[in-house]
């Protein structure tokens, strides 16, 4: 049986690093404007604490987004197809784009 290509763990996982890094960026910023507001000099008692990924689930999301994936390309497909069409455009996938979202 053919192993079917997924995206790399590694790959997904530094995507994933960039949106915590950015994430707490945020946070950070809101809490000091929060704290400018209320008191000053106020500090914040959340402790900043790294966020990590587990091996596993960094193969799960890999094969989500791989499965994810191969729908959009599949439903955008069809719809082009249906059109009489044999190239798979924006527009195709901005049609199938809600509904794929509602599904997943």
């Amino acid at each position: 049986m053919e192993k079917e290509n997924t995206f790399d763990p590694d790959l997904v996982h530094e995507i994933f690093k960039l949106v915590w890094k950015r994430k707490a960026a945020e946070r950070g910023k809101n809490e000091l404007s929060e704290n400018m507001e209320n008191e000053v000099g106020a500090s914040s008692s959340k402790r900043i604490r790294p966020t990590f990924a587990n091996a596993n689930a960094l193969k799960l999301s890999s094969e989500l987004l791989r499965v994810f994936v191969a729908e959009a390309i599949q439903r955008a497909a069809t719809i082009a197809e249906a059109e009489g069409s044999v190239k798979i455009e924006a527009t195709h996938l901005e049609r199938i784009l809600p509904q794929l979202l509602l599904d997943f």
